[in-house]
């Protein structure tokens, strides 16, 4: 039994070295299993192509539209000029005295809109570096003020939150987007405070010190003052009709529960409970409105680049959507393995509260994968029969265990190897040596929030 757990460990543990050393998770991923597989004294194709492949293309087929459409979303936001309109409005209302509060609230606008949270960094870092050197504030600060605004509540704290992280637990909790949503704005809240509150001492001791924006920077944007963005109100348009209906289609009379014949839905389709595809088909559709509002708005600007940026959106879809499916493929195939039980069994009972437990694995996973989406899946396609029963049999609602395990995504995700991290630093000029504290402060503070809501949530159920 040693072995066949030294077999999987070994495993989790080249896929975050290999992804950490920027090889591609798509080949990676199947490569590890396979060795876990070998390892175990398993059998390797029937292991690749009958519960690896199918997993993977179950989950392609769950998830492709919403990392499509919101790809494209985030795209034609980008080309019209929408996202850096909302970014300049917000960072030039408040003003250089609050430089850190603007970038991070620019920031969470456009991520609870729907936009994804590169295209946020991309559109926020120019009007952030602009603002932070009127203000005199370092710049290796922008990177945190960025991550606390995009990576972390916004992402998937947030009752409604179109992002995938918000999204995934809906397909094994049977929930919706709005799941727990008091506790996901006390996590928000404690979250978004502590941060900010962390980000202005740092800002504090860069005064004392008396260091300011700094110079020799590498990639200094050019902020061109000239140009002309859309009008704030019209920009912000697409995302007030991605969040409203977003909620319309999940939560009131207009529900997409609605929309079918449940009978014909069975039979024809065999979907025996709407339930799990309401979430999916409300922000498809809701996703879908606000693509052709923004292209509406400023289809003159859109036009020019319609066509190559569309295969731009396409292409960075189908790349985010096969690395994931890759590590939920590899997390089927471990479960399968007979070394997993027992390790099973430690993570279930890290806690004999579910909600902990799933805390703890979500974390550890989405850490290890350097994922929130990978880490996520996993957890939740090995563990979350187990903890839907658990806490049938306790009383606690699958609405927390959806919170919980979406806050937990956005916990130690963010270690050094993540790819968004990896980005950020890239897009902002900056090293992990210069920038990375500030980040691994939030991640810190976000893990240890998910955990107090944990164990506060479960005082009350």
């Amino acid at each position: 039994m040693a072995l066949q757990i030294f077999a999987i460990v070994l495993a989790l543990g080249l896929l975050m070295f290999l992804a950490y050393r920027g090889y591609p998770v798509i080949i990676i991923a199947p490569a590890v299993t396979l060795l876990a597989v070998l390892l175990s004294g398993g059998h390797l194709l029937p292991s690749y192509t009958e519960v690896f492949m199918t997993n993977a293309a179950t989950y392609v087929k769950n998830f492709f539209p919403i990392f499509l459409l919101g790809a494209i979303f985030g795209k034609v936001m980008e080309m019209s000029g929408a996202a850096a309109s909302i970014a300049h409005t917000i960072v030039k209302g408040l003003g250089s005295k609050r430089a850190i509060l603007s970038v991070v609230l620019a920031c969470a606008i456009l991520t609870y809109g729907g936009v994804s949270l590169f295209v946020v960094a991309f559109a926020v870092y120019p009007f952030a570096a602009a603002i932070f050197k009127e203000a005199d504030i370092p710049k290796r600060l922008i990177p945190g003020a960025i991550a606390l605004g995009a990576f972390t509540f916004t992402m998937d704290a947030l009752p409604g939150t179109p992002q995938i992280q918000n999204i995934i637990p809906t397909n094994y909790f049977g929930t919706d987007t709005y799941a727990a949503p008091l506790v996901g704005i006390i996590g928000s809240i404690i979250v978004l405070a502590g941060g900010l509150l962390w980000l202005e001492h740092r800002r504090r001791q860069a005064i004392r010190k008396q260091e300011g924006y700094g110079t020799g920077h590498i990639n200094e944007p050019e902020l061109d003052t000239k140009a002309k963005l859309p009008n704030f109100w019209l920009a912000i348009l697409p995302l007030i009709v991605v969040i409203v209906f977003n909620f319309v289609f999940s939560r009131t009379g207009l529900s997409a529960r609605g929309w079918y014949n449940a009978e014909t839905l069975k039979k024809v389709f065999n979907i025996p409970d709407v339930s799990t595809l309401v979430s999916s088909w409300s922000l498809i559709a809701a996703l879908t409105l606000g693509i052709l509002t923004a292209m509406f708005l400023s289809f003159k600007r859109v036009k020019v680049k319609l066509a190559s940026s569309l295969t731009l959106a396409a292409s960075g879809a189908l790349l985010a959507i096969f690395n994931t499916a890759s590590e939920v493929g590899f997390g089927n195939v471990v479960k399968t393995l007979p070394g997993f039980s027992a390790i099973q069994h430690h993570v279930f009972n890290a806690s004999s509260n579910p909600l902990v437990s799933e805390a703890v694995s979500v974390n550890v996973l989405s850490g290890i994968t350097g994922s929130a989406s990978g880490g996520l899946s996993i957890a939740l396609e090995v563990m979350s029969k187990q903890y839907l029963q658990t806490a049938h049999a306790l009383g606690i609602s699958p609405e927390l265990l959806h919170r919980i395990a979406s806050m937990a995504s956005g916990g130690m995700d963010t270690l050094p190897h993540n790819g968004a991290v990896i980005t950020l630093l890239a897009i902002t000029g900056l090293t992990h040596r210069q920038s990375y504290k500030d980040i691994f402060a939030i991640t810190i503070l976000k893990t240890a929030t998910v955990f107090l809501i944990a164990i506060g949530s479960s005082f009350f159920v």
